[in-house]
């Protein structure tokens, strides 16, 4: 996995606010990377075709006007850490949060719902970046009329149970075409609405 783009200068991860809100967006980068190779290019992404984590974390920052907390998952249960990815992470403001464990536990969606689960109890708007429908119950409890939850997302991939979620509250953004976290046009085939219709896309 590469991180992409160059390093933002929009902070850290552990930037506060006196007594203003943020927002903690959570990136379940394995999901996003698995999702973009098998289900969208059929191989494993170039360089080029990968997201540039940066513009998702100042597309956080910007969508709410609001500093970011930016906490990464990554499956460490082999021992070792990508560690020029974990850097990268680091200087775009990012908390890499490395989990390992044994035999076929899911680390990382272990991690994510525990963290959901933990901002239920603290103020805060959550955005995040996974089709994994293993995190509906979580994304549920954090619905309220109070707070902002956000999904980051190749639309036609995402589980079917975030549809009745919408119609709780939660807003779906497109990581291609909403937070514009690529710098090539990437091969979908899926609904487009009319009035998004750009021509010059497959020209």
């Amino acid at each position: 996995m590469s991180a992409g783009g160059q390093p933002a200068a929009t902070g850290t991860a552990t930037d506060t606010a006196a007594g203003g809100r943020r927002t903690y967006l959570l990136v379940d980068g394995e999901n996003i990377d698995a999702t973009l190779g098998s289900s969208i290019l059929a191989g494993r992404p170039t360089p080029e075709q990968r997201p540039r984590w940066d513009r998702i974390r100042e597309f956080a920052s910007r969508e709410w006007d609001q500093p970011v907390t930016g906490l990464f998952f990554l499956n460490a249960s082999s021992g070792s850490l990508p560690m020029s990815f974990v850097q990268a992470l680091l200087a775009m403001g990012y908390t890499p949060i490395p989990l390992a464990g044994t035999g076929g536990e899911k680390v990382v969606d272990i991690g994510i719902q525990r963290t959901l689960a933990a901002l239920a109890d603290r103020p805060g708007d959550v955005l995040l970046a996974s089709h994994d429908g293993d995190f509906l119950p979580q994304m549920r409890a954090l619905l309220s009329d109070d707070r902002r939850v956000g999904l980051l997302a190749f639309r036609e991939f995402v589980n079917s149970g975030f549809a009745e979620l919408q119609e709780q509250g939660l807003t779906v953004f497109d990581l291609e075409d909403r937070v514009g976290s690529f710098n090539v046009v990437l091969p979908r085939v899926r609904i487009i609405a009319v009035e998004d219709f750009d021509p010059l896309r497959y020209l």
